[in-house]
């Protein structure tokens, strides 16, 4: 593991040293588990106190502390921010060397970048373009015509159907399926139809797609994944739908066909999307919600159906008082009981 000095890191995050910063660090980790040599982080006063308490010799903070125990201190602007930048100099993506494993297959009308990496038992189809430092690590499949932008990262197992096209930095974790038909039927004569599904799928630069996450490829045209959005494990993303810029799209979402979702827009767990719909820039969708309206952009949105989360907390209040509003109801039908009774007695 490579050893930095507290200097050199501070150098290197645009951040101040607080006490010795000579001090030598060759690891990170949280505060509960480092050790002597380890740097730590602390993005709140809370986490602070823990961190000078710990074995740590150094703490990535966020603004100018005083330490009570004397460690030394990285003092930044933003510490989680820091944080994310730091791990790889302690933490290093492996290297791969340029080259063809003996058990790739590579069809002679492939372009190959001589950089580029081609991990065992990957099968690279006919006219596929690689550009410089591709990775594909192992078991990966790319598909006649498609084309992989500079330094795109394929993890194990990854299928590219034939016509995907990956733009500079795309990372593709292990069991993605990127292409696969639409699911596209008619009704016809008692039995359902394929409708052919002849277009393709497109990431754009910076792209990450997470574990066994299915994007299928257009009827026609495109799906299309924007610059910059990285999406979570289990998501399943059908034919024509349109994601914007930096959107953040997490775990077990499901967007059906022809939906089309702006920039900045954050998915929340476990959401549906029904088709057809418009999802404006800077959306929020919370967790578990089932979307069956177009949304504005910048509004937030929760529940199912999806509503604005104003509309919706009212509603989920409302529902907590029932209980008690149904006993009342129930008290004053057996006083107007009693009382009807007591009257035709006299």
């Amino acid at each position: 593991m490579p050893t930095f000095t507290a200097a050199q890191v501070a150098e290197r995050l645009g951040g101040q040293v607080v006490g010795d910063s000579s001090v030598e660090l060759h690891g990170f980790a949280a505060a509960d588990s480092a050790r002597q040599g380890d740097l730590t982080f602390a993005e709140n006063e809370t986490y602070f106190h823990r961190a000078d308490h710990s074995a740590a010799s150094a703490i990535l903070v966020t603004g100018l502390h005083a330490s009570a125990s004397g460690k030394t201190l990285i003092c930044v602007t933003n510490a989680r921010n820091a944080f994310a930048q730091v791990l790889p100099l302690f933490f290093p993506e492996p290297v791969f060397p340029p080259g063809r494993h003996p058990s790739a297959v590579v069809a002679d009308s492939a372009v190959v970048d001589p950089t580029a990496h081609i991990g065992p038992g990957c099968v690279v189809g006919e006219r596929v373009r690689i550009g410089a430092g591709v990775v594909l690590q192992a078991q990966d499949f790319v598909g006649d015509d498609s084309v992989l932008g500079d330094h795109v990262r394929m993890f194990p197992h990854v299928t590219l159907y034939p016509r995907s096209l990956l733009g500079r930095r795309v990372r593709v974790h292990s069991g993605t399926v990127i292409g696969a038909d639409g699911f596209g039927y008619v009704f016809d004569q008692g039995q359902h139809r394929k409708v052919p599904q002849v277009g393709q799928v497109i990431l754009h630069d910076d792209v990450e797609i997470g574990a066994n996450v299915t994007i299928d490829r257009a009827a026609l045209g495109a799906t299309a994944i924007g610059k910059g959005t990285k999406i979570d494990n289990l998501v399943q993303i059908a034919h024509n739908v349109t994601i914007g810029e930096h959107c953040i799209i997490v775990a077990q979402v499901g967007i059906a066909g022809s939906t089309k979702i702006g920039n900045y827009t954050t998915i929340a767990g476990q959401v549906g999307i029904a088709g057809h719909l418009r999802i404006g820039d800077q959306v929020t969708i919370a967790a578990q919600s089932g979307v069956m309206n177009h949304i504005p952009e910048g509004q937030k949105w929760m529940g199912t159906p999806a509503q604005p989360d104003r509309v919706m907390k009212r509603q989920w209040l409302a529902a907590e008082r029932l209980p008690e509003l149904l006993r009342r109801v129930g008290e004053l039908e057996r006083q107007l009981a009693e009382r009807g009774t007591g009257s035709t007695g006299s």
